[in-house]
């Protein structure tokens, strides 16, 4: 009988650009305070990628050039990567091509993959999947997110929220009881009217009509995404937890989407785990997208154990949405 196959996280790496925009800087450029910033959201500050030229395939080139640093990994041995982002250098070819060649990876193969916020939740499962196949041994997979590229800085209601920057997790075959456990997904398409770009694709292409009307900038109804993310979220990691015999008493960690402070208190507050073993970093760089979760991991990696029970969780456009379980497999702070 063969050994199962388990796909298992065995590095990050991370990047995020220098410049810092704080809510001071915000409120001179629009009609806001670091109040009421603050209270309904939770950003402090966010990092932007403004040098001209650059894209988010720098981001996680940066990214995912540290991983391979930290994890020792040839370049031959890399067999696929998954770049997930909604902010591609270009329509065509895809980001993950671009990595491909400034990391000279010759063996593996690459494409991008676009689920909004839920991204890089939603990549986990894929990329397990290929390795979990017994055909990829070593899998890079990143969340970049250049936001600042489609974020109106006009409309107060988005512009304090969003943020640049990437991570990469190196993700390998093992034969142990560690690494990406279990996961549930969903799709609910009836978000579309409530969170959306109008313009660039192919219903509605570019033109003067549509940069005027700025229909190339990211479109939120706040209230109503809110209200889906607080119980959708909540909901699923319930539903995991208990699928997986998960409490309070043996979750190490919860790993949200950095949207919303008051999401993430939700979703802590129904799995009854306290705030100290909550992956928070909202504060300092806002949400970036499919870059939350592995900045997360990125940021807190020395705190983390083998064995350590993780649950991650987004939600985002389309509506994606979901939680993914995790055994840790590795002590982070002998990396």
């Amino acid at each position: 009988m063969m050994e199962k196959i388990n796909a298992v996280i065995t590095g990050v790496g991370g990047y995020v650009p220098d410049y810092v925009l704080t809510n001071e800087e915000l409120s001179r450029m629009v009609d806001t305070t670091d109040d009421w910033i603050m209270t309904r959201i939770g950003v402090k500050e966010r990092r932007i990628l403004h040098e001209e030229g650059l894209g988010t395939s720098y981001m996680a080139r940066k990214a995912a050039k540290q991983l391979m640093q930290r994890t020792g990994a040839n370049p031959d041995d890399i067999d696929a990567v998954v770049v997930c982002s909604t902010t591609p250098d270009y329509h065509f070819p895809s980001t993950a091509s671009i990595l491909c060649d400034k990391l000279g990876l010759k063996n593996a193969f690459a494409f991008d993959f676009q689920a909004a916020c839920c991204g890089f939740l939603y990549g986990m499962e894929v990329v397990a999947s290929l390795v979990a196949s017994g055909r990829h041994k070593k899998v890079i997979l990143v969340g970049a997110d250049k936001m600042s590229s489609m974020v109106d800085y006009t409309d107060r209601a988005t512009c304090p929220i969003f943020g640049d920057g990437a991570a990469a997790v190196m993700v390998e075959a093992t034969t142990e009881d560690y690494g990406i456990m279990d996961s549930i997904l969903r799709t609910d398409g009836k978000g579309l009217p409530f969170l959306h770009m109008k313009a660039g694709g192919s219903v509605c292409t570019p033109s003067y009509f549509t940069v005027d009307h700025k229909m190339h900038y990211i479109y939120q109804e706040g209230r109503t995404v809110f209200k889906y993310a607080v119980s959708n979220m909540s909901e699923i990691t319930a539903k995991i937890a208990e699928k997986n015999g998960l409490t309070k008493d043996n979750i190490n960690w919860v790993i949200p989407h950095q949207a919303n402070m008051r999401i993430i208190d939700a979703v802590a507050s129904r799995l009854e785990v306290p705030m100290e073993k909550v992956m928070v970093n909202i504060q300092r760089y806002g949400n970036t997208s499919a870059g939350t979760l592995p900045l997360c991991l990125w940021d807190y990696e020395k705190k983390l154990k083998k064995g350590d029970n993780l649950i991650f969780t987004a939600f985002g456009a389309g509506f994606t949405y979901g939680a993914v379980y995790v055994k840790w497999g590795y002590d982070g702070n002998t990396k």
